[in-house]
């Protein structure tokens, strides 16, 4: 095996890993979210909040920064996993 091919076998391996935490992050984000939906539809609230919206994607874009990552792709991440909890928060208003 090459220096080469060892080092993308690691390099790999990290992302596996980096990938495998990923998921059980984001399904941890999920339950919360969950748990916002329920109460959201408890009580009444709408599913969306546009300015909470608003506060967390300037957040998650200086966090990026911070990370040297692209903020432009955190705000398309972000947009994508609410997108999402917004059809479960409006799943769960609709059996209240």
């Amino acid at each position: 095996m090459t220096d080469a091919t060892a080092q993308l076998q690691n390099l790999r391996a990290s992302i596996d890993n980096v990938d495998a935490a990923l998921i059980f992050l984001l399904a941890e984000r999920f339950r919360c979210t969950k748990q916002v939906g329920v109460l959201k539809a408890e009580h009444g609230m709408p599913a969306s909040d546009p300015s909470r919206e608003e506060h967390q994607i300037a957040r998650l874009r200086r966090l990026a920064l911070d990370a040297d990552l692209d903020p432009e792709f955190a705000e398309k991440w972000f947009n994508f996993v609410v997108a999402e909890v917004i059809r479960h928060h409006t799943a769960a208003a609709e059996s209240y």
